[in-house]
This record gives C-alpha cells, structure tokens and sequence, in this order.
C-alpha cells in the first residue's frame, strides 16, 4: 500500500489529536492506537442510511478524516493501515472470522485486523477491544485495559491463530498477508444480510478519555464507565438522538439511520 503524502498524513493525526512521532516505534504505535480509539467511533451508520461502503484509499480517507466519521472494521483498519505506513509502519491486512455467541465462526473474511513490523496484532475496528495493540511473539497471557488476551495457535494447527479475551475465543485470524480488495465480499455480506449484526441497527461506539465506552444503539444511550458500571439512558425524540451523535461523536445528521433488517 502507497503510504499517505504528507499533508493527509497531518490531517489524519489532528484527527486523532495526536502529535506525528519521531519515528515509529512500538511506544508510538500504542499512543496512536489509543488515540484513534478514542477519536474514531465504531459505527455502522451507513448501512442504515443507504450509503454505500467503498473501500479505496480515498473514500476511507474522506470518511474518516474529512468527514468526520468513523466506520466498521474495513474502513477503520483500512484507515489505520495507511496512517501507520505514512509514519514508516510496516503494516500487512490480515483476515479473521469472528466466533459468535454460540461458538461458531463467522464467514471467512468476516474482521480485518492489522500486523505490525511484524510483531504487533492492531485493532481499531472491533469495537470494545483492546486499547492497545497485542504482542504477537508473547506466548502468554496480556494484561490489557480492556480485560486479558491470550494469542495462541488455533487448536487444529493449521498456522492460523486465536484471539481469546477473558479466556473466551474472540476471532481466529490467518498469519497470510491479504489485500484491501480481498475484504470486499465480507464488507458486502455484512452490509446486506439480514444475519448480519451490523444490518439489525444502527451501532456508534467510541472509547472514553478516562477508559469507559460510550455507545449509542438505536434510541439508547450506553455509558459503561472504566470499572464496569453501566447506565442507560432511552432518548425519546429524533431530536435528542440526533444531539447524542453529535455531542458524543462529532457526528451531524441530517436524518436518523432506519435499520436496514430490523430486529423482531
């Protein structure tokens, strides 16, 4: 991937409301990752305001930075991935399939995750995650923010690895560097199919500045604080919802997202 010139590569750290690094080093990849946590919301609004989603270099660039909005884990890590080879990163896509609740796996091209120099496991795109990027040569377990993660080899052995929070397998991710383009069939699918989450509502999440989350679904209004305590506030007007977007994630709209696939 072409790295971003200059001056989208400034952009792209106001942003984010990060200072552009000396040089690239795992220390400044944390800062970067958590900033762009914090920044960036996790939302998937434009499935359910009929836009389409274009992974291009540009269209990630204009909606993440330009725009002012977030995405999901295409555009997100799509976006990240560009940023940090601006700042000399060396930044591979890899794919993964997340389990669901009841164990199994998802579609294949179902997450796009980043390496990093090799080494590092990013992640801006999955939602309530890790602050902090995982160390891809620790065996054992890591203490994150967010809880502890665990990288260990997929129980088959097929070179593929698994991501565990709390003990529980998250996704399981393949160590083959891939495209952008390769994504475009799990960005289809999870866009347009009624079993996807993503098409059951709209969902805009960021991390907070003191390590809670702040989630908008729906008309509700999540805030789970760094310890855990969760409170829920239903906004009863357009109005209200509309002011929570963009009081919390920056984001102004016109018109509310109308699910695409609503739940029962």
């Amino acid at each position: 991937m072409e790295p971003l010139d200059p001056a989208r590569t400034d952009a792209y750290l106001r942003r984010l409301g990060v200072a552009r690094p000396a040089r690239p080093t795992a220390g400044s990849l944390r800062e970067l990752h958590l900033g762009h946590l914090r920044a960036v919301p996790f939302e998937n609004l434009s499935i359910h305001l009929g836009e389409d989603l274009v992974l291009t270099r540009d269209a990630v660039f204009g909606k993440i930075v330009t725009a002012g909005r977030g995405g999901i884990c295409y555009e997100l890590n799509a976006g990240f991935a560009e940023l940090l080879g601006a700042l000399g990163h060396r930044v591979e896509l890899l794919q993964a399939r997340v389990y669901g609740k009841d164990g199994a796996l998802g579609v294949p091209y179902d997450h796009l995750a980043l390496r990093v120099d090799g080494r590092w496991l990013a992640d801006v795109g999955f939602g309530d995650h890790t602050a902090y990027p995982l160390d891809l040569d620790e065996p054992g377990e890591q203490k994150d923010p967010a809880g502890v993660f665990l990288v260990r080899p997929a129980p088959d052995g097929d070179g593929d690895l698994e991501v565990l929070h709390d003990g529980v397998p998250v996704y399981r991710l393949e160590t083959r560097p891939r495209a952008l383009a390769d994504f475009l069939t799990g960005a289809w699918w999870h866009c347009t199919s009624p079993e996807s989450g993503f098409t059951k509502g709209p969902v805009c999440s960021r991390l907070t500045a003191d390590g809670g989350r702040i989630t908008l679904r729906d008309h509700t209004l999540i805030t789970t604080s760094a310890d855990g305590d969760r409170t829920e506030e239903e906004l009863a007007t357009e109005d209200e919802v509309r002011a929570a977007y963009r009081t919390w994630f920056g984001i102004v709209l016109d018109r509310l997202p109308v699910p695409l696939h609503p739940r029962p």
